[in-house]
C-alpha cells in the first residue's frame, strides 16, 4: 500500500493558484468543448467550473449547466455512470450548494480571488462525508438523484 504524505499534499493544494482570469476562461472553454484532458478534470477544476457558472448565471441555470456539462464531458471521455463511478447527482448538488454559500460569504466578488480562495478553503474533496454516511453517499439512489444529508444539514 502506498503511503501518502498529507502535509505535502495539503501544501501543494494551498499553493495551487490561478494567476489570471484567462486561465479560468481556458479551463471553462476546454470543459465546455470536452477538450479538457481527463487528468486535468480535478477537484479544483470542478470547484472552478461551479464557481464560474454560479457567478455568471442564476443558481437554477448554473445547476443545469453544471449537471449537463459534467454529463456531456463524461460521455465525451467515455466515462460511464456505474455503481462506483461516473456522474453523481448528490455530490454535484452538494458542491454547488457549498460553492454558492461560499460566494455569499465573500466581500470581494472578483473571479480570480474567489477561485483561489475557494480552492484553498475547499480542497478537501472528502468534505461530503461530514454530512453523509458512506453507505448513503455511495448508494445508487444518491448517485442518480439528490439525497439530503443524513449526518448534518447543509
Amino acid at each position: 500500500m502506498r503511503s501518502v504524505n498529507l502535509t505535502n499534499t495539503r501544501q501543494q493544494l494551498k499553493t495551487l493558484n490561478y494567476h489570471s482570469v484567462d486561465e479560468i476562461k481556458t479551463l471553462i472553454e476546454a470543459f465546455e468543448n470536452c477538450t479538457l484532458p481527463r487528468i486535468e478534470w480535478t477537484h479544483p477544476a470542478h470547484l472552478t467550473v461551479g464557481l464560474w457558472y454560479l457567478t455568471h448565471y442564476s443558481e437554477t441555470e448554473a445547476t443545469n449547466r453544471i449537471r449537463n456539462g459534467i454529463q456531456k464531458y463524461n460521455s465525451a471521455m467515455g466515462i460511464k455512470t456505474t455503481k462506483d463511478s461516473g456522474y453523481h447527482e448528490t455530490l454535484t448538488i452538494f458542491w454547488i450548494r457549498i460553492v454558492s454559500q461560499f460566494i455569499t460569504t465573500q466581500p470581494d466578488k472578483e473571479t480570480l480571488d474567489l477561485a483561489n480562495k475557494l480552492i484553498q478553503n475547499y480542497a478537501n474533496k472528502n468534505l461530503p462525508f461530514e454530512y453523509y454516511s458512506h453507505d448513503l453517499l455511495m448508494s445508487w439512489s444518491a448517485r442518480t438523484n439528490w439525497v439530503k444529508p443524513d449526518l448534518k444539514p447543509l
